[in-house]
């Protein structure tokens, strides 16, 4: 059931949404004051029982997240917080709207945060296009630390917490935390073979913990709000709780950001929040960003057994099922940033995946030899079948680069490049075998999913 809230979203596009007044008008600022009075192990727990799923892709328990960090701080070894604001994936716009309307809530979650991991200084990420975030951010910055919220003693309390913004420069591989915290020391933006993991060895070499943007900024709601009653707002608690933000882009007639509980449907974003397809009837949904694999309208929920996780949806429509970080595994894909992208029956599957595969293999950092040379293979293969002149053997090919690709890789990269590929070949097999025999001349008249992306 459709359930809009505004936890997060209370300021969007109101005209000084993003100013410290407005935000200090509806209690802002109250729940860091009050974390800095707590000790870790509560400001974990209450994390802990708001059943937060990270909102970066993964979907990892941020309060189990935060009891990673060594409980004490071991001398001449500072612990750090990093904001993953990169938001490179195609398809995801969610952090930067929270940036630019409502950037205080990221900062006082910076503040609680770092009490949380006996951190005093937190460096927001963000990819450096993103002109006015940063403005945003360093603005509230500013505000925050004028009024005496950050600095040498944030409240009057003896616990400094200093917060940075951080300019990336727009490569998608630094959406990775590893790549990312190599490109905030300065270092080529390159995953990092783990172990040791950020929580041992991150940013600078120090203990560092690694937190999506969103995920950051639901901290003062979830604080306020306790995070028990956190939870229970969403319709899949105790497995994952509170509220967030989806994304709906595409062939839809009104792309946005909702706020909405933990729970909505597909076809609840799609036609309720969205607006409805726009230009024809709906094919499929790329349900969390270009990594998450594909999902066909007329696809019906498959689960052999009782004990399967999506037996309470077997025989039904896949759109019918609540978007969670479980129960979207258990349909062959992920919910990933939980931004979904739209295709009607007017765009050709083959251009999308091209289109997709072109990105993929422009922003591989080149670190792996399965990534860098199966992206662009899986290119040229395409480049081959979209010209009209692709062979069955070239549709079999693509299978077996992608699956050469997955799991063969230091980060998640390669797979993301993969497992859309890999979506794409299954779900719409008869499409592709049917632009191969007629040269792609029975695809003339649909659409691609974008323009090709840019070099």
């Amino acid at each position: 059931m459709l359930q809009r809230t505004d936890h997060l979203t209370k300021r969007y596009g109101i005209p000084d949404g993003f100013t410290l007044t407005r935000y200090l008008a509806d209690g802002g600022y109250v729940q860091a004051r009050r974390a800095l009075s707590m000790t870790r192990e509560e400001l974990v727990n209450e994390c802990k029982a708001a059943n937060l799923r990270g909102r970066g892709g993964a979907g990892f328990p941020m309060g189990v997240k935060w009891s990673f960090m060594a409980p004490t701080v071991a001398p001449g070894r500072p612990h750090y917080l990093v904001i993953n604001a990169d938001e490179g994936e195609p398809g995801t716009f969610k952090d930067r709207s929270m940036m630019e309307g409502d950037p205080h809530a990221t900062v006082e979650g910076c503040i609680i945060g770092c009490r949380a991991i006996g951190a005093h200084v937190a460096y927001i990420y963000v990819r450096d296009e993103l002109h006015l975030a940063k403005d945003r951010l360093w603005a509230a910055i500013r505000e925050a630390k004028a009024k005496g919220f950050l600095g040498a003693k944030p409240f009057g309390v003896d616990y400094a917490v200093e917060v940075y913004v951080h300019s990336g420069a727009g490569a998608y591989i630094c959406g990775e935390e590893t790549s990312l915290l190599n490109s905030l020391e300065g270092r080529r933006g390159e995953p990092r073979l783990k172990p040791p993991f950020p929580a041992q060895a991150g940013a600078f070499g120090m203990p560092t913990t690694v937190n999506n943007l969103e995920s950051i900024a639901t901290v003062p709601a979830l604080m306020r709000l306790g995070g028990d009653n956190f939870s229970k707002i969403s319709s899949l608690h105790p497995k994952e709780g509170g509220s967030r933000l989806y994304g709906v882009s595409g062939h839809v007639n009104t792309p946005g950001i909702f706020e909405c509980a933990v729970g909505l449907t597909l076809r609840e974003l799609i036609y309720d929040l969205g607006g409805g397809v726009k230009g024809g009837e709906l094919l499929a949904v790329i349900p969390g960003g270009s990594s998450t694999p594909i999902l066909r309208a007329d696809e019906l929920v498959e689960a052999p057994n009782e004990s399967h996780p999506l037996h309470a949806w077997h025989g039904m429509s896949v759109l019918d099922v609540p978007m969670g970080v479980e129960t979207f595994r258990g349909l062959g894909t992920m919910l990933g940033t939980c931004c979904a992208t739209v295709l009607s029956d007017k765009a050709c599957p083959v251009l999308a995946m091209h289109n997709l595969m072109r990105f993929y293999r422009h922003e591989s950092c080149g670190q792996c030899t399965p990534c860098r040379e199966g992206s662009g293979w899986l290119e040229r293969l395409l480049d081959t079948i979209v010209a009209g002149n692709g062979t069955m053997d070239d549709l079999n090919r693509l299978h077996e680069v992608a699956n050469s690709i997955m799991g063969n890789t230091i980060c998640a990269f390669g797979e993301g490049t993969a497992m859309p590929a890999l979506g794409f070949l299954k779900k719409f097999r008869r499409e592709f075998e049917e632009y191969i025999r007629t040269g792609g001349r029975s695809s003339t008249n649909r659409l691609a999913l974008a323009q090709p992306a840019a070099e």
